[in-house]
């Protein structure tokens, strides 16, 4: 008999392992269909947000518009995809798309000098938000430079003054890597590009003055050779 009630133990012992395994089962490939799925739609984002930045250095802002729009709809289908899981949702690559699409958005800002949309309406979360501001300042070097080979000082000292004024703000959110992404890192990044691209508009604001005060000097004494 004892054997027997050992038997019928072990049986009913084998039943819940099944039971509980197979419920365990089934979770975790409802999360790895998930996690596939998310991990397209995080490709999908970060290669049109790199386009959309790419369509503003050639100001071809309508097809940055475009683009934007596009990887919006799709950061909302990867945010609903991991909703239900905090692992998934704070694995990594879901921060990586919403900082790469928030980037872009925030070039777009930049570059146009219109307000800056904020985490909610993005669609992003905060740390991912911060990083993508020292990003997207980084960003307006090219477009500063390409201002100063058109001869455009002015608009090179205005695209140098929003970078400087994101870097600013940058330097006072103090809060641990862990928190905030590793916004240290990034902020440090900005700090030199920003000065590079000081140095930059510096030599061609001199030049520029250099130049003006010639064609001063040069139309003083025009009339007397």
């Amino acid at each position: 008999m004892d054997e027997l009630r050992a038997g019928e133990e072990t049986s009913v012992n084998q039943q819940s392992l099944n039971a509980n395994v197979d419920g365990i089962i089934d979770n975790l490939e409802r999360l790895s269909a998930a996690r596939d799925r998310a991990l397209t739609l995080s490709r999908q984002i970060v290669r049109l947000s790199a386009n959309a930045v790419r369509a503003l250095h050639r100001s071809e802002r309508d097809v940055a518009a475009t683009l934007l729009e596009e990887a919006r709809g799709l950061l909302d289908q990867m945010t609903g995809v991991v909703a239900a899981s905090t692992s998934l949702y704070w694995a990594g690559y879901v921060q990586d798309a919403m900082k790469e699409f928030a980037e872009a958005a925030i070039t777009a800002a930049l570059l146009a000098d219109v307000p800056l949309s904020d985490p909610a309406t993005l669609g992003v979360e905060h740390a991912p938000y911060l990083n993508a501001l020292a990003e997207a300042a980084s960003e307006l070097r090219r477009d500063t430079l390409d201002a100063l080979r058109g001869g455009d000082v002015p608009r090179a000292l205005q695209l140098l003054r929003r970078m400087d004024d994101v870097y600013a703000v940058l330097v006072t959110v103090d809060f641990p890597d862990a928190i905030t992404g590793g916004l240290r890192r990034s902020t440090d990044q900005l700090r030199g590009v920003l000065e590079r691209t000081r140095g930059d508009v510096t030599v061609a604001l001199r030049q520029d003055r250099l130049e003006r005060a010639l064609q001063r000097v040069e139309r003083a004494i025009g009339p007397s050779l």
